[in-house]
């Protein structure tokens, strides 16, 4: 899987890819608009982050590239690729159990904390990409 050389990207299907996990300098993109929304874009070697009107959507330590993203009510789901293992935070609805899989294998149900936010770990290095998928319970 290559990294989202353009920073970010609007797909076909309504999904938002982003992240070049390949840079070795830590490069931004700012008001990048889509449906009413204004995002940003941070990303390189040690991290990739996206915020939504100021607001974290995604965050991954080390960087990482995402594609797809579809946050939904309920969730969110997305494709990840890195070349390393990575530690990734989205933010959803504070407070909340959310059940989350990992390449169609339920890894369990995790709850947010006060803030919103839900934080995991995802093994990059032997894969080609991995699909997430978080649900409300």
């Amino acid at each position: 899987m290559t990294a989202i050389k353009e920073l970010i990207r609007v797909e076909d299907n309504g999904g938002i890819s982003f992240g070049d996990y390949e840079l070795e300098q830590k490069t931004k993109l700012a008001d990048f608009e889509y449906k009413g929304d204004v995002y940003k874009v941070k990303t390189f070697c040690e991290i990739t982050k996206l915020e939504k009107n100021e607001m974290l959507v995604y965050e991954s330590v080390p960087g990482t590239s995402v594609f797809d993203l579809i946050v939904k009510e309920d969730g969110m789901q997305f494709a990840v690729s890195g070349d390393k293992d990575a530690q990734i935070t989205i933010e959803l609805e504070a407070d909340t159990q959310y059940k989350v899989s990992l390449d169609a294998s339920d890894i369990g149900q995790m709850s947010t904390n006060l803030g919103g936010k839900l934080s995991f770990s995802i093994e990059l290095e032997e894969a080609d990409k991995v699909t997430v998928l978080v649900e409300k319970v």
